[in-house]
């Protein structure tokens, strides 16, 4: 199962499209980042769907943590696709970087599942228009 959102699409086809003859003329023009499946950057947010400051107080520090490693002077390293900071209104958050999807869909996924399953809010990156 992917975490990677995927808004309800009910397309049925016309009448008049049954009658066009299946050519690459007649087929849509889609660049990569318009496909709505797509990974996206997102920001979990450390307050629940009811506004409640989500618990321990280091949860982004130890969710961060896992996706970690250490270096060869023995320190623990950030990944960095995935870090923790500080949102806007001074909740803890996680930034996700969707270049992890990438690399490691499990360890994205993981991400995805984690605020599910706690209830926290998420705030995705825009798609920014490519030109």
């Amino acid at each position: 199962m992917s975490a990677i959102p995927n808004p309800t699409q009910s397309h049925s086809p016309s009448p008049q499209q049954d009658l066009v003859a299946p050519s690459p003329a007649n087929e849509l023009l889609l660049k990569p980042s318009d496909d709505p499946r797509r990974a996206r950057s997102f920001t979990i947010i450390g307050s629940t769907g009811k506004g409640r400051p989500f618990r321990p107080s280091d949860w982004s520090e130890r969710l961060c943590g896992v996706m970690s490693s250490f270096g060869s002077q023995r320190k623990m390293r950030y990944s960095p696709f995935v870090r923790p900071g500080c949102w806007i209104t001074g909740e803890k958050c996680v930034f996700v970087d969707a270049r992890l999807y990438e690399l490691e869909p499990l360890a994205y996924n993981f991400l995805m599942h984690f605020a599910r399953d706690n209830d926290l809010r998420v705030d995705y990156q825009a798609i920014a228009a490519e030109p």
